[in-house]
């Protein structure tokens, strides 16, 4: 009896996603990210007690650690699409789901689906810490402000999975996929921030979760932010997509 294409994406999604969630080396990137993410928030609020803390101080302050945090996602990225080829077991994936395509749609799906709430709630979890030590210095706290600057965060630790692991797609060994990731996110791009346009993934994508200020003019808004690192994303899947596709497993 042949199967439906819907439902054969379906139970693909489904074994994608049980796959991830099965791999002891996701937990171990996320909890290991949720605490150090505490870490810094308790550091950066220690810091941050020594000055007033409005609304837009609060969310500086929580979400002043997004620069150490997306590392985690980085290696959380790469270790979904890298770690089938340690040992070999690609080839038992692709013997049992040959459409290949659709098998590395469908694990970028099943890896945005376990990313999403880690993302919101470990990046809720600095700002939240940062409110109740400083709640009592925050005037006019703005409820909608946090939650738009915390959706922002999560989009972009979100993106920024779903990049690196179209790039260890392509690259199929995850240290060469980390060297290249963490070298360009914390040392090419922060030294050539100034040189280079703002159009790239982790410059655009900074300005998803950026508190509205006075003090300074926003070169991109949260939804031009968002969109030029959506558009990274999505290039760079689909170019893992059509080699993952034409080349040997």
């Amino acid at each position: 009896m042949s199967v439906s294409s819907s439902r054969k994406i379906t139970q693909i999604l489904g074994a994608e996603l049980e796959k991830l969630v099965t791999l002891p080396l996701i937990w171990r990137t996320l909890i290991g990210t949720f605490i150090l993410n505490l870490v810094l928030a308790a550091a950066f609020t220690s810091a941050g007690l020594q000055g007033a803390a409005g609304t837009q101080n609060i969310l500086n302050i929580g979400l002043a650690s997004m620069g150490y945090l997306q590392a985690g996602f980085i290696i959380l990225g790469v270790s979904a699409t890298c770690s089938e080829y340690t040992g070999g077991q690609i080839r038992t994936t692709l013997t049992a789901i040959p459409w290949r395509g659709i098998q590395l749609s469908a694990k970028h799906l099943a890896l945005a689906a376990i990313t999403i709430p880690a993302a919101f709630i470990i990046a809720a979890s600095g700002v939240l810490y940062t409110f109740i030590r400083l709640r009592d210095t925050a005037v006019g706290f703005e409820i909608d402000i946090m939650i738009k600057t915390l959706v922002g965060a999560t989009g972009y630790l979100t993106l920024t999975t779903l990049l690196s692991a179209a790039i260890g797609a392509l690259l199929r060994r995850t240290t060469p996929a980390l060297v290249i990731l963490l070298g360009y996110y914390y040392i090419v791009s922060p030294l050539t921030r100034d040189f280079l346009p703002k159009y790239l993934p982790d410059t655009a994508g900074s300005y998803m979760y950026m508190p509205p200020s006075s003090d300074e003019i926003n070169v991109l808004t949260p939804m031009q932010g968002t969109g030029i690192l959506m558009l990274w994303t999505l290039i760079f899947i689909t170019a893992a997509i059509v080699i993952y596709r034409k080349r040997d497993a």
